[in-house]
């Protein structure tokens, strides 16, 4: 590298935030499609196989705004290399696990390195790229996320169909270990600051319980576990909370960012988010199930049915980023999620007997649906915070991400823990689904009541 000039070895260092970028979507989107196949070597309950979803999701969720503030205060090079050591030791860990047990706490370690690297991803992008083409470091990241969404369920398709479920985790470990090295030498370190505050170790803890304790609970009550555990759990988690979010008002620097929330453009945001990323979620974990059991799919076509949804919201949302510079992006949201609510629709009445084009056309619907949704409410988001509270906003809009996500695989688990038949736990989910959709179109629109000059470009 040494010919190289500092600009570029600057650039190449984006290598490395996407290869791992890439890794933990894969780690997703690859596993939602191997979960028939996961519950049926594990010998366990449908219900309890999205447990192997939720768990990685959940322990991102629970440590992503305690190791954003420990990057921002010490470094962020560092939180990214550590998190991709034990992302990549855990996917090791993953293959070689021979039980339910194994594999769970090898999934939670994922979650640990996935954190670390998605807490301080935006950060470093912002250290690699100079001000003026900042936009284009950040349209990268989001079409590698993209890319990695569209492309995981056919990878998973074609590893299975050649290899075990062992590989889904096996191709992490060369990626990993390349983007460490690249990472070690190339990405920048912090830059100097005077004050900084101390890392608050009381709302991290704080911050941990809360999401912990919530949905572990949630997840209890699903598995149909000891009802007064779970209620108490849940409670404890619920007031643990409020202390919580109490004690952010009184901070210089919150962890959990709740002075934006007195904005109520931004609030209605950020809980239309979760309530689009639920719909997602129980949507893309749902179907294959449906599509393998009862359509009867082979592994790799149910991965290439489960494509067409990511792609056609890759290739829509830069068209609709385009189409909001001069449009209001919270209208477009609105009607996004309406076009979301006919696939799902769409996907309930397939019709008698249907073939892989029936399904896919189908799911390219939701697709566009999402794409024309998710780029106009982020825009959204940010646009109602001020620049220099764009950090802890970019935070929040990474855990409503999580946090919709995470509640949508645990609502699929409660499903099916209540219908025994996987056809009807699977159509219950798509109903929800709707739902929950209906929910984000209907704020997406009252958001913009008595709001259009704000929400303007």
């Amino acid at each position: 590298m040494g010919g190289i000039g500092f600009p570029y070895r600057k650039y190449i260092a984006v290598i490395a935030l996407q290869i791992v970028m890439v890794m933990t979507v894969l780690d997703v989107t690859v596993v939602n499609v191997a979960l028939p196949i996961l519950a049926d070597k594990f010998a366990i309950s449908d219900s309890s196989a999205v447990w192997i979803v939720t768990i990685y999701q959940l322990v991102i969720t629970m440590l992503l705004l305690p190791v954003s503030s420990i990057g921002d205060l010490h470094s962020y090079k560092r939180m990214f290399l550590i998190g991709v050591v034990v992302f990549t030791a855990s996917s090791a860990l993953c293959a070689a696990s021979l039980n339910f047990t194994m594999v769970i706490i090898a999934r939670g370690l994922q979650g640990l390195g996935a954190a670390c690297v998605m807490g301080v991803n935006i950060a470093l992008v912002r250290l690699i790229y100079p001000r003026e083409i900042l936009g284009r470091g950040m349209a990268l990241n989001s079409m590698c996320i993209a890319i990695a969404t569209a492309a995981g369920p056919t990878i998973a398709g074609a590893i299975l169909s050649v290899a075990s479920w062992h590989w889904l985790f096996l191709i992490n470990i060369p990626l990993g270990i390349a983007a460490f090295f690249i990472g070690m030498r190339l990405l920048p370190e912090n830059p100097a600051t005077g004050h900084k505050p101390r890392f608050d170790r009381i709302s991290a803890l704080e911050n941990i319980l809360v999401f912990g304790l919530i949905f572990y609970a949630l997840g209890n009550f699903t598995r149909k576990g000891d009802l007064l555990t779970s209620g108490a759990l849940l409670a404890a988690g619920l007031l643990t909370g409020y202390f919580y979010v109490r004690r952010q008002f009184r901070r210089e620097q919150p962890l959990l960012p709740v002075d934006l929330f007195r904005n109520p453009v931004y609030t209605m945001s950020i809980v239309t988010s979760v309530c689009s990323f639920i719909a997602q979620n129980m949507s893309m974990i749902a179907l294959p199930f449906l599509y393998l059991n009862n359509y009867h799919f082979s592994a790799i076509t149910t991965g290439l049915l489960m494509t067409p949804w990511p792609l056609a919201t890759m290739i829509v949302s830069p068209v609709a980023a385009r189409y909001v510079e001069s449009h209001n992006p919270g209208a477009t949201a609105a009607v996004g999620m309406s076009v979301f609510i006919v696939g799902v629709i769409l996907l309930l009445f397939p019709g008698a007997d249907p073939g892989e084009w029936d399904i896919a056309w189908r799911m390219a619907v939701c697709g566009v649906g999402f794409g024309m949704f998710q780029t106009p409410n982020n825009i959204v988001m940010l646009m109602s915070t001020p620049v220099h509270r764009s950090g802890g906003a970019g935070g929040m809009q990474s855990t409503a991400r999580l946090v919709g996500q995470t509640l949508g695989a645990t609502f699929v688990s409660a499903v099916f823990a209540i219908y025994s038949g996987a056809t009807s736990a699977v159509y219950v989910c798509l109903y929800m689904a709707a739902g929950f959709a209906m929910c984000a179109g209907v704020l997406s629109y009252v958001r913009t009541i008595g709001h259009k000059k704000e929400l303007h470009l």
